[in-house]
């Protein structure tokens, strides 16, 4: 009777590993859900950080013509200056959001990849299972046999 139990088992064990693939799948969609967002949220912070330069620009072209200096030679430097830190620093905000969405894919890519390991192993299970309730079988027709 033991065949019985072994054949419920595998069915068992096949079902677990095809549950365990359907929640890895689902974290990995949801990783990847992650990735796009960090990809808007970089578009959204640089422009955010592009309203602020643009208001400290602004700041600074009126005090320099406040305070009667004209714009040019260290005034139009110190604006250049600034546009070329603010230019890298819009570089800075993509890179790292490109990274984060980079990591975010990756784990999406290891979520899908634990889901097929999760599905094999309900699979080989079950078979070890469905080969002990077949042993199981055999030996009981032996002794069956044997009387």
């Amino acid at each position: 009777m033991s065949f019985v139990f072994d054949v419920a088992a595998g069915r068992q064990a096949n079902a677990i590993g095809k549950f365990n693939q359907q929640i890895a799948n689902r974290n990995a969609v949801i990783a990847e859900q992650e990735a796009e967002a960090e990809k808007k949220l970089s578009v959204f912070n640089i422009a955010k950080f592009n309203q602020q330069f643009e208001q400290l620009q602004a700041t600074s072209r009126v005090n320099t013509l406040k305070s009667g200096v004209e714009l040019s030679g260290t005034a139009l430097k110190i604006l250049q200056s600034n546009a070329e830190q603010a230019e890298l620093q819009r570089d800075v905000i993509e890179y790292n959001g490109n990274v984060a969405a980079q990591q975010k894919l990756e784990q999406a890519n290891f979520a899908r990849m634990s889901g097929s390991l999760a599905r094999m192993q309900g699979k080989q299970a079950q078979l070890g299972y469905y080969a002990k309730a077949g042993s199981s079988l055999l030996t009981q027709g032996k002794m069956v046999g044997a009387f």
